[in-house]
C-alpha cells in the first residue's frame, strides 16, 4: 500500500506541475493564487507530501477545471 501512496502522491505532483508550467506560472505564484504557501506546492510537486481534497478543489479552481482532470 506504501508503494501506491508514493506512486498517486507522485503522479499528482507531476500533472500539477505541468498545468502550472503550461501556464507559464511560478511555484510563488500559483501558491499565492490557491492561498497555500509555496515550499508545501514544490513539496506536492515532489510527491513528498498528501494533500487534502480541500486543498486539491482550490488547485482546480484556480486552475478552471473539475477536480477530476487533476487525475
Amino acid at each position: 500500500m506504501k508503494a501506491f501512496n508514493n506512486n498517486i502522491k507522485k503522479i499528482y505532483g507531476a500533472h500539477v506541475r505541468a498545468l502550472r508550467t503550461k501556464k507559464g506560472w511560478s511555484q510563488e505564484y500559483f501558491a499565492f493564487q490557491c492561498g497555500l504557501h509555496w515550499t508545501y506546492i514544490g513539496a506536492v510537486e515532489r510527491g513528498e507530501r498528501s494533500i487534502s481534497l480541500y486543498n486539491i478543489k482550490k488547485i482546480a479552481n484556480i486552475f478552471r477545471i473539475d477536480i477530476a482532470k487533476l487525475f
